[in-house]
């Protein structure tokens, strides 16, 4: 009997555990306001004023999107930046988005992942207040962050005013990886930062004025509307998918590991149900197999398109440990690149380099070093990044 009781409670403790990620993702959601959410605090500051929105998908209060709202408050809104993925979050990852018309608004739509990824003097000549609220999920190389940047930039030469809506980061409570190099920046990854970063777009705009990012160490005249009730441990749950191909908080926290594989031979199931949430490739002997098929607006041609491909669903934050050490995951690159043959050619793809943020990654993997000798590779520059970190940050 003694021992029935005992097993119930140690029961009860398993499951409270297991559980409490749910929890607190109910818990964090309740509270969390984000700053679209707090329209008394910056409608003043955008009255009577021409205003552009940066915006996408997710930019929303409540169930309405924040266009809706602002035109129903009767705010000039003279245009709409695009960003990767586009306003409504219906392009495939690397589709280059054309300048057109909002049917549901009518608003003129300006694209910055086309030709232009930086607003140009012309398209800020009719603006005095660009609005940026998108929702980031706290990757390097997840390129609204990269936007954000340019728009903080063009901001700043053309003296216009810049307002911040901030939102929970939803890897926000870690920081890991190797910090990028100089040599490897690029629209994927533009600064000296890690990874998993740790900041959200406020306190990362900050960073980037801060340490004089800019080109030329310009200032912007910035706002940042803060979240309310937000802390780095909140674990927060996404409301709206953040681009096509993370449908789900379990993607959303794979994301910072498997996009790696993006820079080799394997696929992270682009063109199925699940991206970002499997790895495999043809002739792999796995435990699942997988077919990508073109999803229009998701995965247009997604690699190993029509071949099946064999490998594993990766089911990582299940194991209540995810939460208590987060970190990143090297383990499943590393079991890939052991089993590589002739018949997969080369693993490595160029892209890599500019994932990573630099050379020695890969020359790591090569050479049979293990995920603990790697991790301790980039330790001191972590270590470094963090106590910068300190300096800009919002929330505790």
């Amino acid at each position: 009997m003694k021992k029935t009781v005992l097993f119930s409670f140690l029961m009860m403790i398993f499951f409270s555990c297991t559980s409490m990620s749910t929890a607190q993702y109910q818990k964090s959601n309740s509270k969390i306001i984000t700053g679209a959410q707090q329209l008394s605090t910056y409608l003043p500051q955008i009255k009577d004023k021409r205003v552009a929105l940066l915006v996408n998908q997710t930019s929303t209060i409540g169930s309405v999107h924040l266009v809706d709202t602002l035109k129903n408050l009767g705010i000039d809104i003279r245009k709409v930046f695009a960003p990767e993925h586009g306003f409504r979050g219906d392009h495939s990852a690397g589709a280059l988005i054309d300048n057109g018309v909002d049917i549901k608004t009518g608003l003129s739509v300006v694209s910055l992942y086309g030709k232009n990824k930086k607003p140009t003097p012309e398209m800020l000549q009719d603006i005095d207040v660009v609005i940026f609220d998108i929702q980031d999920v706290g990757v390097r190389f997840y390129t609204y962050i990269s936007t954000m940047h340019y728009v903080m930039e063009s901001c700043a030469e053309q003296n216009k005013k810049l307002i911040i809506l901030d939102r929970p980061n939803p890897n926000g409570f870690y920081v890991d990886g190797p910090i990028l190099q100089k040599e490897y920046s690029s629209f994927i990854g533009m600064h000296p930062i890690p990874i998993v970063h740790g900041l959200t777009v406020g306190e990362l705009a900050g960073m980037i004025q801060g340490e004089n990012w800019l080109k030329n160490k310009v200032k912007c005249d910035y706002t940042i509307i803060k979240c309310e009730n937000y802390t780095h441990d909140s674990l927060y749950q996404l409301p709206i998918k953040p681009s096509p191909n993370l449908p789900n908080m379990n993607s959303v926290y794979l994301y910072p590991y498997l996009g790696l594989f993006e820079g080799t031979n394997v696929s992270i199931g682009r063109g199925t149900s699940t991206p970002f949430q499997m790895v495999g490739r043809p002739g792999f002997k796995g435990e699942i197999e997988f077919t990508p098929h073109a999803i229009p607006g998701i995965s247009d041609h997604p690699k190993y398109e029509g071949e099946i491909c064999g490998g594993y669903r990766i089911e990582d934050t299940k194991n209540p440990s995810f939460f208590e050490k987060p970190e990143l995951n090297l383990e499943w690159f590393l079991l890939f690149y052991k089993n590589n043959t002739e018949e997969n050619g080369p693993f490595f793809k160029d892209f890599i380099y500019k994932l990573v943020g630099n050379s020695s990654f890969k020359n790591q993997v090569i050479s049979g070093m293990t995920s603990t000798e790697i991790r301790k590779s980039w330790q001191e520059d972590l270590d470094k990044y963090k106590l910068l970190r300190k300096k800009y940050l919002l929330y505790p």
